[in-house]
Parts: C-alpha cells; structure tokens; sequence
C-alpha cells in the first residue's frame, strides 16, 4: 500500500510538473505576440486613400504580389506568392504539419512568408523608423540581401495554438523556431526529424547569416 501511494503521489507531482510548463510556455507566446513587433501583412492592407476605391484596389493587389498577406490565408492557399513562392521542400513540410495540427484541433495560418526585396526594404525602414536604430531594428528585421523570407526558406505563423504545436512537434517535420525572440517565424530544418532542432539565436541580429 506504501509503495501503491508513493507511486500516485509520484505521478500527480508528475503531472502537475508538467501542467506548470506548458502553461509558462503558453504564457510566454502569449507575452511575445502582445509585444510582437515583427512586420504585419496588415500593414500593407491599411493604406486605403479616401474616396480613390480603384486606387486602394491597386495598392493591395500590388501588396500582395510582394507578399504581403491578408488575415486567413493558410499554407494551402498558393494562389497568394507569400505562400506559393516558398521553397518547395519548406512548403511541403508546413502542408504536413498544417495537415497533422488539424486533426489535433490547431489552424494554421500564415502571416508572412515570402517578400519581395522591395517590401523587406520597406518593413525594414519601418522597423528603423519605429525603434530608432538600424542596430535595434536588425533584431527583428533582416535586409533584403540577408532575409530568409525574400529567398522563400521562412514562414511566420499566427496564433498561439498554433505556435506553441510547432514548438512541441515541429522538429518531426523539419519545422524549427530559429530565434528565441520570434516564437512566430519557423524554417526548415530536415535533420531536426532526427538530432532535433537546432539552438535558437537570442534575436536576429546574433545570426551569422545576417553578415553581423
């Protein structure tokens, strides 16, 4: 009876042990989304000039052929470039998960993925603009020459659920979160399925691909 009692006791720590991490890591993305600063396709979609309908149609449909995305597009909504100009092998691997999550109950949708050196360019002057610095502003926004969005090797995902799924298992399908500050941007990573994903980098700027 001891050891029956010990044994229960054992696994109700167990479970209350594990209870408490994924609600930090919830909470955590949670906190990182309120905060997010990264570029927002909404952005692109908010420049509507007063009384000019056909102008604002143009300005969108341009946004959006430089990759910008409105809210609800998925990984298989190729029919927008931000989805369609991924990497193949990237792309394949988020259709797989996208398909995986959805039995579990978890949307994806994709807020950005591929862009256009023109619209990098401009998110990255935004990003200047908005915390002062080049040097502040390279932690969230890479140039166009170093961007793993304009070659089409990353995707940012949105919602929670959604994020905190690929933390969990994205490794099993090449899906790694590559900076520790952006829990929404994902790239491929094939080994991952078997050594598991990479260390992340502390932002973007500490990445040795962005020539720092």
């Amino acid at each position: 009876m001891h050891h029956e009692r010990s044994a229960r006791i054992r696994r109700r720590r167990a479970f209350l042990a594990t209870t408490v991490v994924v609600a930090i890591a919830i909470a955590a993305i949670t906190g990182a989304l309120a905060a997010q600063s990264a570029p927002s396709s909404a952005r692109a979609f908010s420049h509507e000039p007063p009384g000019d309908p056909g102008r604002a149609t143009t300005e969108v449909t341009d946004a959006v052929a430089d990759g910008a995305m409105p809210d609800g597009v998925t990984a298989f909504d190729d029919g927008y470039p931000g989805v369609g100009n991924l990497e193949p092998a990237l792309l394949q691997a988020l259709r797989e998960a996208a398909a995986d999550a959805e039995l579990d109950g978890v949307d994806f949708f994709v807020t950005s993925g591929w862009r256009s050196p023109g619209y990098q360019d401009q998110l990255l002057q935004e990003a200047v603009s908005e915390y002062g610095s080049e040097a502040e502003a390279a932690r969230w926004v890479a140039t166009p020459e170093t961007s793993a969005h304009v070659s089409g090797d990353a995707v940012d995902i949105g919602d929670a659920d959604a994020m905190a799924w690929l933390f969990e298992r994205g490794a099993e399908y090449g899906l790694c979160r590559i900076y520790d500050n952006e829990p929404w941007h994902f790239e491929l990573r094939p080994e991952a399925s078997i050594d598991g994903c990479p260390s992340m980098y502390a932002d973007a700027s500490q990445d040795p691909r962005m020539g720092q």
